[in-house]
């Protein structure tokens, strides 16, 4: 283990603790559902979205599985899910149903406040990609509108949110995650493709809410390297990436379908997915994203959630298994 990794799990349990917001626990007032593609099967899926009573949290329930409940907790992610996060009932290192691509909806749902949600799954066990950002399931979310969640008893619960109290880091080699006490969530996220000029090295920062949010980030597009696409197909992912639903760029010539919606879209996307990542610290229905300022340099899906594992003090072999790798 590396000594950032011991640095981080020596502070974990002492690094953050639940805090009063003086709000009610959220869920959506009416059922939505999108269908689309999923990204790495190319199987054709549909997510319903439906409201929860307060203290469920959100969760998955694949199609024909009713009986395994994947609550979207960082318990359940799959550690080396490099190029997605992935979801697993019973433990990301276990053999039950999973869900694949969450991250795009999760990423909305923590944004916009929807603290309980059940999610239904069918056609596959991938969430669709649709055009590769957040932006249409911003959409969805508002369509359907927001209400106090009930638990089953008919009482509203207060929600929680996890707030950070002293520096937490995880580094592997040059990629990084660190968590920084701060009274309002903050994120600055860098990344660096030294062999792609047209992405090269780019940061951003903001301040997040779901007006920013809405604005600013979920309309930021996933992306990939012309180059290395052949070799994903061939091992057997992205089978469903195509122009429709990612930014695609060539190493010797650039952006292949332009134009990006903003000039750093590739940065903004990766702090879309790391908000995704990071709502899986929620529980039972409270907050996910930390009060703190998190700040990443080209992390990815595996080195977020094992960053949110080693604050919990829950690490998995897996997760052993992936010092070194960013």
């Amino acid at each position: 283990m590396s000594a950032a990794a011991r640095a981080l799990k020596s502070v974990s349990r002492a690094a953050f603790s639940w805090k009063q917001t003086g709000r009610p626990q959220q869920t959506l007032a009416a059922a939505v559902s999108r269908s689309g593609v999923g990204l790495h099967s190319g199987a054709h899926a549909t997510a319903t979205l439906l409201p929860a009573h307060a203290g469920e949290g959100r969760y998955f329930v694949v199609e024909g599985r009713d009986d395994a409940r994947v609550a979207a907790e960082v318990g359940n992610a799959e550690a080396q899910s490099l190029l997605c996060t992935t979801l697993r009932w019973g433990g990301g290192g276990g053999g039950g149903p999973r869900v694949r691509t969450v991250e795009h909806l999760l990423s909305a749902m923590e944004a916009l406040g929807v603290d309980n949600c059940r999610v239904e799954v069918s056609g596959g066990d991938e969430i669709p990609l649709l055009d590769g950002s957040a932006q249409e399931w911003v959409e969805a979310i508002q369509s359907a509108g927001l209400c106090a969640a009930e638990d089953s008893s008919g009482q509203k619960l207060e929600k929680l949110s996890p707030e950070i109290h002293e520096p937490a880091y995880l580094q592997r080699d040059d990629c990084f995650v660190a968590a920084f006490p701060s009274s309002q969530i903050h994120i600055t996220y860098g990344i660096d493709f030294p062999k792609v000029p047209a992405i090269g090295c780019q940061w951003f920062s903001t301040f997040l809410d779901a007006n920013i949010y809405s604005s600013k980030i979920a309309p930021a597009r996933t992306f990939c390297i012309f180059e290395e696409a052949e070799k994903m197909r061939g091992a057997g992912l992205i089978k469903g990436g195509s122009v429709e639903n990612a930014m695609v760029c060539s190493i010797s010539d650039g952006w292949l379908n332009p134009p990006l919606r903003f000039k750093d879209e590739p940065c903004r996307h990766k702090i879309l997915d790391l908000i995704g990542d990071f709502s899986l610290l929620a529980q039972n229905g409270n907050q996910g994203f930390p009060i703190a300022h998190i700040v990443a340099y080209k992390a990815g899906h595996a080195l977020h959630t094992n960053f949110l594992s080693r604050l919990l003090g829950k690490i998995t072999v897996d997760q052993e298994k992936l010092d070194g790798k960013c």
